[in-house]
């Protein structure tokens, strides 16, 4: 049960499903009723788990590895994790060769972790750090020991002792004689660039099977800690760190774009945009200007996969800067663009928002959602007729379903809704109503207006504001007679008891008098 406790495991299950991987074996155990009638998992045989659990995914197997130990022996089936090697990494491990001293799970755990962190080293600080740091020297042997399996090694060549080369790559010195014969002085230590040692290695053992099996066998009295410590960061922050790269980190002049666009027609704290880019920048902030990159912080786009999210998010800004391309085109007012704009967008997340939390969504397909979504805003625009309208009814139910639906049935609810906002105001400017707007309290006055918008803050509470916000609410999305004589009645009563107040307090004065 030792590898069940190791921060990879814990981390990936946490990762992947927010369980807690079971760390004491002694209360791993799973008791069950015993029934002739009731035969459950743990009834099979080794061999029945281990063809059901050959068709689950790694995370998968390690989640329900970590229920009881009798499952956890039968997920550390070496023949199990040998399928996922070869998945993940493209070589078939043998574990009857002498030569790969370690279990398959074992292998796939430290593979894993190592290339999580390698593929992201552009944005991972701590390890650049273990990397770089040595520069123009070699780094630590250790990291070395793991370089040795990658083609493509961001550093600048490297001078090595010839006897560190054929230890570490596991390669023969005939096969880089040609470089000690163009040396004239110092022939042990030789000068190389990190793609021509991979080949080297690649020649000399003649497989990448081999190459992984010889670094697994230098690696196997090796001590761990800082790789899996540097992992657990990894997975703690890695959002945050590819976010933050993504956002600050674009060439020129994709940068000034990508700054133009993040912002475009979004309301933000000046102050802390101010300090774009900068150490003491507030990219938490940032993120949450919009849905997509709140989501995207928070690890919910493309099933947590920080790699394929940030893809998503990059496309999504590519059609943000299609969008705005193609609106500053029209013909429109200042306000007209900001709105369309922004309904268009909520539009396309409202639309998206479950695919985009499973798959990376192409910059083609936001732009073809885009493109139907800014069609139906401007319908709605239309329906509304002029800006005041348009503001009044966004905040309707039925505003946002035609967005998702394009349902026409939707548009006659917001048609119906401003026809009947109009009709309480034409009542209450009756000339037989002209008393009771003399009289009516000014907070209720203005609910009666046309271009007064009801808020959902508004229909809470027991006071005449939230009664009277809540009967009109009713009437203007249900359309119902009954509700609109309740707002009348209401309206009438209220200024009777202005004029009984008034009346009173006139009475008060002649008695004082």
């Amino acid at each position: 049960m030792a590898d069940l406790n190791t921060t990879w495991e814990r981390e990936l299950v946490e990762q992947f499903s927010g369980l807690t991987a079971a760390t004491d074996e002694t209360a791993a155990d799973v008791s069950f009723e015993s029934s002739d009638l009731n035969t459950g998992l743990l009834h099979l045989s080794d061999e029945v788990l281990v063809l059901i659990m050959r068709y689950l995914e790694p995370m998968s197997l390690l989640r329900l590895g970590s229920t009881c130990s009798i499952l956890f022996r039968v997920c550390s089936c070496n023949s199990l994790w040998t399928i996922h090697f070869q998945d993940s990494f493209g070589v078939s491990l043998s574990h009857t060769d002498a030569r790969c001293p370690v279990t398959s799970k074992t292998a796939f755990r430290l593979v894993f972790m190592w290339r999580s962190l390698f593929r992201n080293i552009h944005c991972n600080r701590a390890l650049q750090e273990k990397l770089f740091v040595e520069i123009p020297l070699a780094p630590h042997r250790y990291w070395i020991q793991w370089l040795v399996l990658e083609e493509s090694v961001p550093l600048p060549s490297v001078t090595l002792p010839c006897e560190d080369v054929e230890n570490l790559w596991g390669i023969t010195r005939d096969l880089f004689q040609d470089k000690i014969q163009e040396k004239t002085e110092d022939c042990e230590t030789l000068k190389f660039e990190w793609r021509e040692l991979y080949h080297l290695t690649l020649k000399h053992h003649s497989s990448l099977t081999l190459v992984f099996q010889h670094v697994l066998n230098q690696h196997q009295n090796n001590d761990h800690s800082e790789l899996e410590s540097m992992y657990h960061q990894y997975i703690q922050c890695r959002f945050q760190w590819l976010f933050t790269y993504w956002l600050f980190r674009q060439p020129a002049p994709f940068n000034k774009q990508l700054r133009s666009i993040f912002l475009q027609w979004k309301k933000h704290s000046k102050s802390k945009v101010a300090t774009w880019g900068e150490t003491l920048c507030d990219v938490r902030y940032l993120a949450s200007l919009h849905p997509i990159t709140s989501d995207y912080w928070r690890g919910r786009l493309a099933r947590g996969d920080e790699s394929l999210g940030i893809q998503t998010v990059e496309n999504y800004f590519s059609m943000c800067k299609s969008l705005v391309a193609w609106i500053l085109g029209r013909d429109w007012g200042r306000l007209k663009r900001r709105k369309i704009y922004k309904d268009t967008l909520e539009g396309v997340y409202l639309l998206l928002r479950r695919e985009m939390q499973e798959k990376v969504i192409e910059h083609e397909c936001f732009w073809q959602v885009a493109k139907v979504q800014m069609t139906r805003v401007c319908t709605l625009e239309e329906t509304a007729v002029n800006y005041v309208n348009w503001k009044m009814i966004e905040t309707l139910p039925y505003y946002k379903l035609y967005l998702i639906s394009g349902n026409s049935v939707y548009l006659n609810h917001v048609q119906g809704f401003l026809r009947r906002k109009r009709l309480i105001r034409d009542w209450i400017y009756l000339e037989e109503n002209t008393w009771a707007r003399q009289l009516l309290p000014e907070h209720l006055y203005t609910l009666l207006e046309f271009d007064t918008k009801i808020s959902q803050e508004s229909l809470h509470g027991d006071s005449p504001t939230a009664q009277l916000s809540r009967l009109m609410w009713l009437y203007l999305n249900s359309g119902q007679e009954m509700y609109l004589q309740a707002v009348k009645g209401m309206v009438l009563e209220c200024a009777h008891a202005s004029l009984s107040h008034l009346g009173t307090l006139a009475a008060f004065e002649l008695l004082v008098a």
